[in-house]
């Protein structure tokens, strides 16, 4: 499947909406094209590395943000000015929801120096963990190549209960799919996330102590 190919440009897909709203009244709607969901930032193997310690930084995890255009189950694909969604894909959860899981999952395999509490623990802390994804898409060079994916996030670890930063830091992640296709597209997501965790827990526990 050629991803690009079958990209429906935003602005496209409202007036397609429109139209359809219009004729329903007069004629049965056709069979919608099948979707196939995806998901990334699964399990995550432990990384051999020093020994946990035996008194971790407890570090709150606030909520994720994700920009709204990518915050859904939809896979953004960009190229230039132009974006668009890539059809007959998406995620099986919410890209903000899948994003905390993995975040979470890095944590629990690889942190040796903090341990991580969710947003369903009472534990108090003295440090929080702030993570806003900016960039989250698969970006075109020229219409037909393979993409690269772009992840972008600035994570801030705050000093509570005074909520100063403490340390502050920007990642890029850039993955080059290996192919114009879904399933190729789906992996460099993955490996760009996963990528992008690493980087955020090696600098929290080397900045939580």
């Amino acid at each position: 499947m050629n991803p690009f190919s079958l990209i429906r440009p935003m602005a496209a897909t409202v007036a397609v909406m429109a139209v359809t709203a219009t004729l329903a009244g007069c004629a049965l709607l056709s069979t919608p094209d099948p979707v196939q969901t995806y998901r990334f930032g699964g399990t995550v193997a432990p990384t051999p590395a020093a020994a946990a310690t035996a008194s971790p930084t407890q570090v709150t995890l606030r909520r994720v943000e994700f920009p709204e255009a990518v915050e859904g189950d939809k896979l953004l694909g960009v190229t230039g000015t132009e974006t668009a969604y890539i059809a007959g894909a998406r995620w099986v959860s919410p890209a903000a929801d899948l994003y905390m899981e993995s975040i979470e999952n890095a944590f629990a395999a690889q942190a040796t120096r903090v341990r991580l509490i969710g947003a369903r623990e009472l534990t108090r802390s003295r440090r929080s963990l702030d993570i806003d994804v900016r960039t989250f898409e698969a970006r075109y060079d020229a219409p037909g190549m393979a993409p690269t994916i772009v992840v972008t996030a600035r994570a801030r670890l705050l000093a509570l209960p005074e909520r100063t930063v403490a340390a502050e830091r920007l990642f890029t992640v850039e993955q080059p799919a290996t192919a114009n296709r879904v399933s190729s597209i789906v992996e460099a997501f993955d490996l760009a996330t996963r990528d992008l965790n690493t980087q955020i827990v090696a600098w929290t526990d080397a900045s939580a102590g």
